[in-house]
């Protein structure tokens, strides 16, 4: 799994950049709040990565923080949100408006969004809503404490390992083990075994 890109700015275009690490330039498809923070081409760069691997192609994502990372993660689990979709979504603003906007309940922020309409949005507040609220007495969204939880980390790497979210969470549903190593096995035991 690659989940870090760092190294010179070889290429900076509106939809991606490309990377040069050790000679070898890594695509990365990136959301304007993150293209914001790259810096111009010769210049160091470190961003967060996720690969997703379809039969017919590996596409790369880089993100400018964590944050933004795990935000494309959670809508990439909601029904009718894909990859394109969801980084469309991050071109919206800064991850922590975008997560108090869900927390909100405000729909009509993510209907601004070309190729969402209004099922979709609202979609994605009923879908994410407890994942990204603010528990009572603290000050950080979930989102930005979700990468402890060892049950999402496994989850998020069953998915790298071309799982649907779906059938990840089902072969995750009962799993023992206190880490995600230990989750993940289990759960590929279990399909194995299907």
């Amino acid at each position: 799994m690659i989940a870090l890109l760092r190294g010179e700015v070889a290429l900076r275009r509106p939809d991606h950049v490309v990377v040069l690490c050790g000679g070898v330039g890594y695509r990365a498809t990136v959301s304007s709040e993150t293209l914001r923070h790259v810096p111009p081409v010769g210049e160091q760069v470190s961003l967060h990565a996720h690969l997703i691997a379809r039969e017919d192609a590996l596409t790369l994502y880089g993100f400018h923080s964590e944050q933004e990372r795990d935000l494309f993660l959670m809508l990439l689990s909601v029904q009718a949100v894909g990859p394109k979709l969801a980084i469309a979504v991050l071109c919206g603003g800064h991850p922590r408006d975008l997560t108090a906007a869900i927390a909100a309940g405000d729909a009509a922020r993510f209907k601004s969004v070309p190729g969402i309409g209004k099922r979709t949005a609202e979609r994605i507040i009923v879908e994410l809503r407890e994942k990204v609220g603010i528990e009572a007495g603290e000050t950080e969204p979930i989102v930005a404490r979700r990468a402890e939880d060892p049950l999402t980390l496994a989850r998020d790497g069953l998915l790298e390992l071309g799982f649907g979210a779906t059938e990840a969470e089902r072969l995750l549903d009962g799993a023992t083990g206190k880490t995600a190593e230990e989750l993940i096995a289990h759960a590929l035991r279990a399909s194995r075994a299907a």
